[in-house]
This record gives structure tokens, sequence and C-alpha cells, in this order.
């Protein structure tokens, strides 16, 4: 067995604006699998400031796992617990390498593109004129669920957005969910969450940063508009301190995101824990190129979760993999499958 690692900066259509700062461009790493004619690809998507595994020498950490599997045929997943995207790699490109069909790894409706998944329309932080134009954007396109980034311009621009909104839409018509990113200072967060709740919000993904769980659980005790875990569940990687955060914390949704939490099987341990709690979950990709999303859309839908998933960061980019996911009325679906361009990968170098 053979194995490859390849790397592409993918270029941002326009800048991506969230409270950790603005993003131009974003690495992925490709982990390629190669067992006679078989081949499998995996992604590894380190977020900048976010991930357990951004590090400077990622390149050539990824290089040393590669050796290690290149000289076993293997790699034991739990070696790479502290490096979760290069975790979520190998165990998306071992799961590719076994599959009969290429780039399918769970079979389904979805896959099959006679069922969809039912996605949030994701608008960006940035200039009032900017945020609403995406808005309108997102209602033209068919969406009935947005998901507002918040925390970077000012809090009553932001209002004023939300109030713009409900003049328009009931919460019957559109539901809204946003997202601080960890943006609320603790001493003023529950002040905000009250003025939040004025425009009947789905939910807020972390409202203050993570790693605060006595305000966090306060927080969630009684809040104004219901809280969801993101960037809490990152760094938490042993079971019994996964369970013990959410006990401790008890939000109404967790968020998953497979690549930053080491894969599907890891996501898998959080959705067992969330639900012997009755905490709601839905999943979203984190900036993956279409190679990743693809991976982990085929997860969601297996899943049967009723709430609609955030994985629309498919067209983001100028130069993506060409593939069959595409978005049409609010969904995400699986077209026709030689629209996959995965020479784009096999037959260049890094770049």
């Amino acid at each position: 067995m053979d194995i490859e690692i390849k790397k592409r900066i993918l270029k941002f259509k326009q800048p991506a604006g969230t409270s950790r700062g603005v993003l131009l461009e974003k690495p992925v790493w490709f982990i390629i699998l190669k067992d006679n004619n078989n081949i499998g690809i995996g992604e590894c998507n380190p977020l900048k400031g976010l991930s357990i595994d951004d590090i400077p020498n990622f390149s050539e950490k990824l290089i040393e796992f590669a050796g290690i599997f290149k000289k076993n045929n293997h790699i034991n997943l739990d070696y790479l617990n502290s490096y979760p995207s290069m975790k979520f790699g190998f165990e998306m490109a071992m799961l590719d390498l076994n599959q009969k069909e290429k780039s399918i790894f769970y079979p389904s409706k979805f896959t099959k593109g006679t069922d969809s998944i039912t996605i949030n329309g994701l608008v960006w932080m940035g200039k009032k004129d900017f945020m609403v134009k995406q808005i309108e954007d997102k209602f033209a396109e068919g969406f009935t669920c947005i998901k507002l980034k918040i925390g970077a311009i000012d809090f009553n621009d932001e209002l004023n957005i939300l109030k713009s909104i409900r003049s328009r839409f009931t919460e019957e018509q559109i539901e809204i969910r946003v997202d601080a990113n960890g943006a609320f200072d603790t001493h003023d967060a529950l002040e905000k969450l009250n003025r939040l709740s004025e425009y009947n919000i789905h939910s807020i993904e972390q409202p203050i940063k993570q790693g605060n769980w006595k305000q966090m659980a306060e927080l969630c005790e009684n809040p104004p508009i219901p809280i969801a875990l993101d960037e809490e569940l990152i760094k938490v990687q042993d079971y019994s301190e996964r369970k013990k955060m959410l006990e401790v914390i008890n939000p109404e949704y967790i968020i998953l995101k497979p690549s930053l939490l080491g894969g599907f099987a890891e996501t898998n341990q959080w959705i067992e824990l969330a639900e012997g709690m009755n905490i709601k979950w839905w999943i979203t990709s984190a900036l993956e190129s279409n190679i990743g999303l693809n991976a982990i859309a085929q997860y969601t839908y297996i899943k049967n979760n009723p709430l609609p998933q955030g994985l629309g960061t498919g067209k983001l980019y100028t130069n993506n993999i060409s593939s069959p996911l595409f978005i049409e009325n609010g969904e995400l679906k699986y077209g026709d499958s030689s629209k996959w361009v995965l020479n784009e990968i096999l037959n260049r170098n890094n770049y």
C-alpha cells in the first residue's frame, strides 16, 4: 500500500468574517491511500486558532504519521487523539479505500440522489448592508432556516438586522439561529441574550468562550433563548470528561463538527452521550473542501436527525474540488457522480 500527502490552499470567494477575524484562504491536507487499483482519499482540515492540532509543524507531523501507516499498512486511530483533524483524515481515507464505489462512504437514498438534507443558510459577519444582502439571497434561494454569525460588528446593528428580518418573516416562516463564536463577555452575556430573545431566536451557539463551565452552566440554567455548545466540545477528549461537561452545563443543544472532534467514531460517542441526557444536537461542517463535506454529509444523512443541519460550505471557494454536491431550495443534494474531478487532487503536486 502506498500513501501520499497533498496540500491545497482553498481561496474564499469573498472575505469570510468571524468573531476570530476575517478569512481569505484556508489550507487543507489530503491523505491519499493506494492499494493496487483502489484509492481512498481523506481530508485533514485544521482551523486556525480553534483546532487542537493547529500547530506550526502540521505538515511534518502528518508526514510522520503517514510514514507509520506506510510501514504497517495501518495506523491506530487512538494514537491520533491529540491530532483530531489528522484522525478524521485517516479514518475517512480508510473508509473510502474499503468501499466498492469511490467517494461513497455511507450508501443511502442521499447518495442515490432520491433524498436530501435540510440545511441552514449561513450569513457571514460584515457591514450591515453586506449581511442584509446575504439574508435576502438566502430567502430567494429557498432557505427556511438561516444562521447569522454575530459578535464582530456593533451589537445594536446586529439587533437591527434581526428586527428587520422579523418585520418581514414570522418565526414559523423563518427559523433564525445565531452563532457568537464565544464573542460575548461573561458579565453582559445574559443581558445580550435577553435582547436577542425579542426576535424569536431558535438558538445561540457558544455565547461565551469555551472553558467557562460555571458561567455557561448559569446561562443554560434558565436561558432567554436556547444555548448550543460548539467550541466547548473541541478540547474535551476523554469520555468521562465529556460526560462531566454535559452534566455540569446541561445545554439544550450541542453542535458536532466531525473534522474538529476527531472523526465519525468520536462524533458517535458525543451523540450517544447527548441523547442519554435528552440533549438535542445537529451536525455542522467546518470549512472543509467538497471532499470532506461529502463524507460528513453522507454520515449526517444516516443519523436521521430531523433538524436543519449546517452543511452549506461547499460554495465558499473559488478553487473547490468539483463534485456532485449541490444546494437547491435550502436542501443539500447529491447529483451526478461523474461530476467528481478527483484528478484535481491525484494528478497535481502540492499547491
